[in-house]
């Protein structure tokens, strides 16, 4: 008999993608409707992606 695998974690392979460097990156949220109340800048920083820090993606980088 094998060891047994961890399975991945559907729900956080689906909102995290991880790069071939090694890091995480996510989409960032509240960037799609109701962005008038916002300030462009704000608005603009959100269309880029998030990098999750290395200590979480030491914890996650298992799991997806």
């Amino acid at each position: 008999m094998g060891k047994c695998k961890q399975k991945t974690h559907k729900a956080s392979s689906k909102v995290l993608s991880k790069k071939k460097n090694g890091t995480i990156t996510f989409k960032k949220g509240n960037g799609n409707h109701k962005t008038g109340k916002d300030t462009a800048k704000a608005v603009r920083q959100r269309r880029n992606k998030g990098v999750l820090a290395k200590g979480m993606s030491k914890n996650l980088s298992s799991v997806i």
